[in-house]
């Protein structure tokens, strides 16, 4: 049945892990009669956990859609993974929706994490509301909630219903607007006289949300001042538009693991939350015109989409999930992927109910769906229709920040754990699968140690490769302090043709790599063999003498040697200059060096001290501090080796709210003292 753009609403339900979000999709898709009965995220039954990983860890690790209809509308549900490790789920779903309910426990206080989703909802224009759930339980704080979430929100905070409560549980409500009051019972809501000593609580709630509705119109305002008051409709008008301009957010109270006050915000999520076609800020760059253009939910103008994510089915295959800007989509078409300059030939379109697809003949404007079997097309891609070129903001994805060797537990499958990572990163773009050159080994970077459990999780159950995970080598490196003379003499006759090759080569500091030169007179070395000098010890480079680890910073002259007429050559002299490479720089004053990442930290100001008190502690440098708003930067030298565990620890001192980011800066003399133990354990290895 076709939908128009008016009858459809995106949803993101967002909020910390454990907070009932998952649960809170279940009742609504019971609620709309989607699913006989409310599955439970303890036994693995929900709609939207349906992973095995996610059923076994009992927590939402992928953004899972699901959409019911309510009252004639189509609502699409996007249920956002909690955890932090999953960030880059997050940003494919609030890509995709049009507004957001933010759901957080009835605790009397107002979680960080919320506050992030607040605070990015209200910087991109996402329309919310603020759902406080666990009503249910006897130590809930409703009104601490709220005033913790007025308190931080001052004037956008609107309340729109009542909890009727008894013995400390949520026993009903008053929906402040219809100015009625509801009962739960096990028949589901029933309409009851508004209870007598919660009529004032009533009337103030009402008077404050006139006020907030006419604040945000003009002709309300003046209607507000003429006639003292609003009618119902003006009030719904004026708070709407309040919540379309993020001026409101309004708030509600309920218990999903109960289905209580479920229906109540269904009915207010198509009161109240924008449809498809109110979206703004659909921002494109029109190739062919060269220019940005803001991209209407017209469904008769030229179709244009984004793929906000992609999955591999078992059953359907590779799936890429869409939003559809502009136009219809129909089976059969050929679009455009403006990315690739490729075109592609729909075959098939689904609407999605966690795990469920359901063939489809078309989408249209403002609709989410995904396509299959796409040869060429991935997430950030944006589809057009053939003859325009549209290309869409690309999804911004945290940086991978967790480092991590990986290596197959069976030798000889390390090129089998490659192939299954480099397939996995079509689906997942938070995560990185680099080769270390010089510690040889594959470095696997993550969100964190829950997310790249995971990947390694996947890799056994889809392509049954076992992978071990352990802390990265710290590619260290090896130069000298001073000055040395060796000599290098390969003299060998064993029948025949013997072989000799003799050199006296000075080695001393530089500021490069490595320098070579030659100070040979009177031909000592042949001119033939002085390359293959130079060549023996570029090569002897790769391993120092200290802990093998490679060299940099030598100049090694060759000033003197001898030679033989028929017994010469150029591997003698490639092994005279290997054994004066291990007598001089052993003579040189080595030592180890170690590398020194530039440590940019944003953290709350709340935990400056903190942040600063860790990094002394990895034996880092503060270079700077800048404070904007209310967030503070710093700036430290630290070495790399104390950087491995830093996304783990920043997330524990500043309860998910700090960001990093490193970047090679150059290498430094490693202490006395731990240099004698990084030497001991390379040697004993």
């Amino acid at each position: 049945m076709s939908i128009s753009a008016k009858e459809i609403r995106n949803i993101a339900v967002i909020g910390h892990s454990g907070e009932g979000k998952t649960t809170l999709c279940e009742a609504m898709l019971f609620n709309a009669g989607v699913v006989d009965r409310m599955g439970s995220v303890e036994a693995g039954t929900t709609v939207m956990d349906f992973d095995e990983v996610e059923k076994a860890r009992k927590m939402s690790v992928y953004t899972a859609i699901a959409h019911l209809d309510w009252k004639g509308f189509k609502i699409n549900l996007i249920d956002l993974p909690g955890f932090y490790d999953f960030e880059g789920e997050r940003h494919e779903g609030l890509a995709a929706c049009g507004a957001a309910i933010l759901v957080i426990g009835a605790n009397g206080v107002l979680p960080i994490s919320a506050e992030s989703v607040i605070d990015f909802c209200l910087k991109t224009g996402r329309p919310m509301i603020v759902c406080i759930n666990g009503m249910d339980k006897a130590t809930a704080d409703y009104e601490g909630t709220v005033e913790a979430l007025t308190k931080k929100y001052t004037g956008r905070i609107a309340p729109i219903q009542i909890p009727i409560m008894k013995d400390g549980k949520m026993t009903g409500y008053i929906n402040a607007i219809q100015e009625k009051a509801y009962e739960f019972s096990t028949k589901g809501r029933q309409e009851i006289p508004v209870p007598p000593e919660l009529a004032k609580q009533l009337d103030d709630m009402e008077n404050r949300l006139v006020e907030t509705a006419a604040e945000n119109d003009d002709v309300l305002l003046d209607k507000y001042f003429e006639q003292g008051g609003l009618t119902r409709e003006d009030a719904i008008y004026g708070i709407r538009k309040g919540i379309a301009t993020g001026n409101v957010i309004p708030v509600m109270a309920g218990s999903a693991l109960n289905n209580r006050g479920v229906i109540n915000l269904l009915d207010e999520i198509v009161t109240y939350m924008p449809t498809a076609d109110e979206r703004k800020n659909a921002i494109a760059t029109d190739i062919l015109a060269d220019e940005m253009i803001n991209v209407n939910c017209e469904e008769d103008a030229p179709f244009a989409a984004q793929v906000f994510k992609t999955a591999n089915d078992a059953y359907t295959g590779k799936l890429n999930y869409i939003k559809v800007f502009r136009g219809k989509l129909h089976t059969g078409d050929t679009v455009l992927n403006a990315d690739t300059g490729k075109e592609e030939r729909i075959g098939q379109i689904f609407t999605l109910c966690g795990k469920k697809t359901e063939l489809v003949s078309e989408l249209t404007a403002g609709d989410i769906g995904a396509v299959n079997k796409l040869t060429s097309t991935d997430t950030n891609n944006t589809l057009c229709a053939v003859g325009t070129k549209l290309k869409f903001d690309p999804i911004r994805f945290p940086r991978p920040c967790l480092p991590r060797a990986v290596k197959a537990s069976d030798k000889g499958e390390e090129d089998k754990v490659w192939s299954g990572l480099n397939k996995m990163k079509e689906e997942d773009y938070t995560f990185s699968a680099v080769k270390n050159t010089e510690t040889g080994e594959l470095i696997l970077s993550g969100q964190g140690e829950t997310h790249l459990d995971l990947i390694v999780s996947k890799l056994k159950s889809r392509y049954g490769i076992t992978a071990i995970l352990s802390k990265p080598r710290t590619p260290y490196r090896e130069t000298i302090k001073g000055t040395a003379i060796a000599e290098g003499k390969h003299k060998k006759q064993s029948g025949g043709h013997g072989q000799y090759g003799h050199c006296k080569v000075r080695f001393e500091p530089c500021e490069g790599e490595f320098e070579f030169c030659d100070e040979v007179v009177g031909g000592a070395v042949p001119r033939q063999y002085i390359p293959a000098v130079e060549k023996g010890l570029k090569e002897c480079m790769a391993k120092g003498v200290l802990a093998g680890y490679p060299v940099t910073g030598v100049k090694a002259t060759l000033f003197d040697g001898s030679y033989h007429d028929v017994d010469s050559s150029e591997m003698a002299f490639k092994a005279a200059a290997a054994l004066a490479y291990k007598e001089g720089m052993k003579n040189a004053n080595p030592v180890l060096l170690e590398p020194i990442v530039r440590l940019k930290v944003a953290a709350p100001n709340d935990y400056q001290g903190a942040v600063m008190g860790d990094i002394s502690k990895r034996m880092g440098r503060i270079a700077d501090s800048l404070t904007e708003g209310e967030f503070t930067t710093v700036i430290a030298e630290v070495p790399l080796s104390e950087t491995y565990d830093y996304a783990t620890d920043l997330r524990g001192m500043t309860k998910g709210m700090g960001k990093f980011s490193t970047e090679l800066l150059r290498y430094e003399e490693v202490p006395y003292a731990l240099a004698e133990k990084i030497i001991a354990e390379a040697n004993k290895a």
